[in-house]
């Protein structure tokens, strides 16, 4: 009889990318904030054979959730440069059609924009605050929240 290795569970990871378009803020039935967007990381590398530089973008769907969204919905527009802490998740439901459907997305812990504006004249670049850390646990969705994910 062969033992099972049990195996430490890690799901994090850390991305910048930008804003495909504004993001889409929306509500589960009992009232939480979710924050969604895509957004679009390139990748580059060079050719060993042709030695040319080249360049790859992926598209990844994001969630963040709580008060966070509800404040960084404000903040980040198509374009914008973020950093976004979180966790991987797949999920699957029956679209309206009748096919089934399924995506693997992030579910934000942390969203932090890295633009620079100009807020305030004659004082310079100001990095614009936009952290999505939790403010308070409840910003985290309970467990049965995150399948009332409207979209």
């Amino acid at each position: 009889m062969s033992k099972s290795l049990k195996l430490p569970s890690l799901n994090s990871l850390t991305i910048v990318g930008r804003l495909c378009a504004d993001g889409d803020l929306r509500y589960t039935p009992s009232g939480a904030a979710i924050l969604g967007f895509r957004i679009a990381v390139d990748r580059y590398w060079r050719d060993k054979q042709s030695n040319e530089s080249k360049k790859e973008t992926s598209f990844f769907s994001v969630n963040l959730w709580g008060q966070s969204a509800e404040r960084l919905s404000k903040e980040l527009h198509k374009g914008s440069a973020v950093l976004v802490e979180g966790s991987l998740r797949s999920r699957s439901w029956e679209g309206k059609d009748g096919e089934k459907k399924s995506v693997v997305e992030i579910n934000a812990n942390r969203v932090s924009a890295l633009e620079w504006s100009e807020e305030k004249a004659g004082e310079g670049p100001q990095r614009t605050q936009g952290t999505g850390e939790p403010e308070r646990e409840t910003d985290v969705p309970p467990r049965d929240q995150i399948d009332d994910i409207p979209f």
